[in-house]
């Protein structure tokens, strides 16, 4: 226990874990379901760890292909589940995994994490302006509208109980442009709207709540292969007040939104990024940009 530092007689009820976190038992008792975990870089492997810390009990799920790529099998053993295979796209995949997930609990869950996201445009680089069509509504389909098909399917299954929370992961793209984001910046808008949408019926029906977070560019394993990404993170540390959040921060926030804290919170975009969303210009990336000018280096192409 901690002791409170306002009322000297009280404490707080926690527990500090060998990772030094701070443990509040803010999920105790509660049920979910975690996709998109691939490795300890992971933004949803370190959700899972947290939520495990606070008390949570979860089924992990991932795509086959990636399931063998990654280390997933490693996670669920250390956090006591099983793992469910799905391709999020896939309304069969999605009512299967909904349907083990009922049966691994008994009964309804109280959370969901939708983190998953790709770019085939991305990843073979292609320009924003000379777009593969096919590989666009791939995106859109991995990107978006799976969060919609999870929706629907659990919906229909009443899958998720009265003041449940379920979160996805979108990014500053949606709303500003950044320069090789591509199409993910059209998926994360989608995804976006779909949040508010659905998040309208859900609460309206059944008292669930839908939010998205925006988080800070985080080196995860998905992210270190994005061309540039270092000086994007270098940039927003320097345009944020309190600099970028990490993928520990990013799990912290997420629990709390899995929390009975956060009730009345729904159809948001949530902004976890030291602030940088609200940000024209700051005084160190101001300080770079003078520095630049002096030394001036004109890129190769303007391909995107």
């Amino acid at each position: 226990m901690l002791k409170n530092s306002r009322f000297p007689d009280c404490y707080y009820l926690c527990v500090i874990n060998k990772n030094k976190n701070i443990m509040y038992n803010l999920l105790k008792g509660k049920k979910g379901l975690i996709f998109g975990a691939l490795n300890d870089k992971s933004l949803a492997w370190k959700v899972a760890e947290r939520a495990y810390e606070e008390g949570a009990e979860f089924v992990l799920t991932n795509t086959p292909v990636s399931m063998r790529f990654g280390e997933i099998h490693e996670l669920a053993k250390k956090c006591n589940t099983i793992v469910v295979p799905a391709d999020a796209t896939s309304v069969k995949d999605l009512e299967n995994l909904i349907d083990k997930t009922m049966e691994h609990f008994g009964g309804k869950i109280d959370f969901i994490l939708h983190s998953v996201a790709m770019s085939l445009n991305v990843r073979k680089g292609r320009a924003y302006d000379n777009l593969d069509y096919n590989f666009l509504g791939k995106t859109l389909d991995i990107s978006a509208i799976s969060f919609h098909k999870l929706l629907q399917v659990a919906k229909k299954k009443d899958a998720i109980n009265e003041w449940g929370s379920v979160v996805a992961l979108s990014y500053v793209a949606a709303q500003k442009t950044l320069y090789r984001y591509n199409d993910m910046a059209d998926a994360k808008a989608m995804l976006e709207s779909i949040a508010r949408s659905f998040g309208y019926i859900y609460g309206r029906e059944k008292k669930i709540r839908v939010n998205t977070i925006s988080q800070s560019p985080t080196m995860t394993t998905a992210g270190s292969g994005v061309k540039g990404i270092d000086g994007l993170m270098d940039f927003t540390e320097r345009m944020s007040p309190l600099g970028n959040a990490n993928a520990d921060e990013f799990a912290n926030f997420c629990i709390t939104l899995f929390s009975d804290l956060t009730k009345k919170i729904t159809m948001q975009n949530l902004f976890h990024d030291g602030g940088f969303s609200s940000m024209g210009m700051s005084l160190r990336a101001m300080t770079m940009y003078n520095q630049a000018l002096e030394n001036p280096i004109e890129p190769e192409s303007y391909d995107e």
